[in-house]
């Protein structure tokens, strides 16, 4: 059974798309009355505010007439930013030889927040050089990936 966040980014990715940005990912923190929903659009030139307020109109219709969240929640809608996170295993492929910092959904040898370079990625592993050992980590046991920021 697809996990809300999957069928949101199913619902929304077209829409999205077809205004020329790319869907980066989404975020559902729930939160009782104060529930969010983020998403996080890309585009090659970068996003501007005005990008973000046609998604976030393009993404409200949508919304409205699928109606797939029965409570409350604020949208908002930004650009992933230079610390994005990493949501697909594409995103991991894409910043292979890149510092992140991956909190895991539980821990692995006693750790849940762990900092290393992407060394690689096979299917829905990552394997992630920490200290100079590898460690491997299931996608499924990722609880929020982030690129850390280089100047």
């Amino acid at each position: 059974m697809a996990t809300i966040e999957q069928r949101l980014t199913e619902m929304l990715r077209e829409p999205v798309e077809a205004l020329g940005y790319e869907l980066w990912g989404l975020q559902y923190v729930r939160s009782g009355r104060h529930s969010i929903l983020r998403l996080f659009i890309d585009h090659e030139n970068g996003i501007s505010v005005d990008a973000c307020a046609e998604v976030s109109r393009q993404a409200s219709a949508v919304l409205d007439v699928e109606d797939p969240i029965s409570t409350e929640y604020t949208l908002e809608v930004s650009s992933p930013g230079m610390d994005r996170p990493l949501f697909t295993p594409a995103h991991y492929e894409k910043y292979i030889g890149s510092e992140v910092i991956v909190v895991l959904n539980m821990p692995m040898e006693g750790k849940r927040k762990w900092r290393g370079e992407v060394a690689a990625v096979d299917g829905d592993v990552v394997t992630l050089r920490c200290e100079g050992q590898d460690q491997m980590v299931m996608l499924s046991n990722v609880q929020k990936a982030n690129l850390v920021p280089t100047f």
